[in-house]
């Protein structure tokens, strides 16, 4: 089974390879002003991606903390005894 998520994880990476390779071009971003910037077209879907996937990843991963905290708070660990003290032999005497 590893195998096979492994085979589909370099096949994937093979064709988005193959995607980008061909579709290395320059693209004129018009930013503020009179302000171009030209970037390659596989950089801008990276970053476009990466600008939709971080702020619901960081708030998923803030949730889950604040979660984790809610349920340590609540279930405190169990008090640890100490252990008796070993027993004496009054008659070895």
């Amino acid at each position: 089974m590893q195998f096979l998520r492994t085979l589909f994880w370099v096949v994937l990476a093979v064709f988005l390879a193959i995607i980008a390779s061909n579709n290395w071009s320059d693209v004129t971003i018009n930013l503020w002003g009179s302000l171009q910037a030209d970037i390659k077209l596989p950089l801008l879907v990276l970053i476009a991606a990466l600008v939709g996937f971080l702020p619901p990843f960081l708030l998923l991963r803030a949730r889950l903390w604040r979660l984790e905290r809610r349920i340590a708070v609540s279930n405190p660990p169990a008090p640890t005894l100490a252990p008796p003290p070993p027993p004496t032999d009054e008659f070895a005497q």
